[in-house]
């Protein structure tokens, strides 16, 4: 398939586009700049492009970003500590993000050509993401057929959706992801913080999946105690 990827530059996208780089015909990298509190892990998506060779391309939609408050992840909110299975990480939630990404991309790949979009989003999305779960990937397929009816026919690829994040970090080291250039950390600092959700994941999916971690946290042995009070 050819295909676009829509790619944070965080650990799943730059997964997902050295799986597909290696599996399928890689078209590009397609980023999106939402207005979200730092773009840190834009500059990682651009890496990710120039090491497979493919386009990078950013989207700006920040102007619709603005629209979507009341997240961590776009306001000026503290970004809590702690694992996604916690009450407090819904404050982190975009509403309607990836429904927008995806629309965007659709746009995008049928003027490319391209036979795919593929998003990162895995199992561990579902309890705090809606439009991440399975139910939402299949619909927005349906509702991109009929958008696309006799214009083009694009997948929707979303391989890691019923997948624990640590088997992507085993997918990922099957495809010689260079996990190091990843970002993922919710608070952009110089290093990962180890402490907010997404970090807290991060450092259980290497441990899970039985991968180094080359990741440099702030506090690295904050995930142990966080994934304990997320299993209560």
């Amino acid at each position: 398939m050819k295909t676009i990827v829509i790619c944070s530059g965080g650990l799943d996208s730059v997964s997902l586009a050295h799986k597909v780089a290696v599996e399928h015909a890689l078209l590009g990298l397609l980023s999106f700049d939402y207005g979200q509190r730092h773009r840190k892990e834009v500059t990682f998506a651009a890496a990710c492009a120039e090491r497979l060779q493919v386009p990078h391309q950013t989207i700006d939609i920040r102007d619709i970003g603005r629209s979507l408050s009341g997240s961590a992840l776009t306001d000026d909110l503290a970004v809590p500590d702690g694992h996604y299975a916690e009450e407090t990480m819904r404050i982190t939630v975009v509403p309607n993000r990836n429904a927008i990404m995806l629309a965007i991309a659709f746009g995008v790949a049928a003027a490319r050509g391209a036979d795919a979009v593929a998003t990162a989003v895995h199992g561990g999305d579902h309890f705090i993401y809606p439009d991440c779960r399975p139910g939402f990937i299949d619909a927005f397929q349906t509702m991109q057929r009929h958008a696309l009816e006799g214009y083009a026919n694009i997948a929707l690829y979303a391989p890691y959706v019923n997948l624990p994040k640590s088997a992507i970090v085993t997918d990922g080291a099957r495809h010689d992801t260079p996990f190091a250039q990843t970002w993922s950390c919710y608070k952009g600092g110089d290093a990962h913080c180890g402490r907010c959700g997404t970090c807290v994941e991060r450092r259980e999916a290497f441990d899970l999946a039985g991968v180094a971690d080359p990741t440099e946290y702030t506090d690295a042995d904050f995930w142990r105690e966080a994934v304990k009070r997320g299993a209560v």
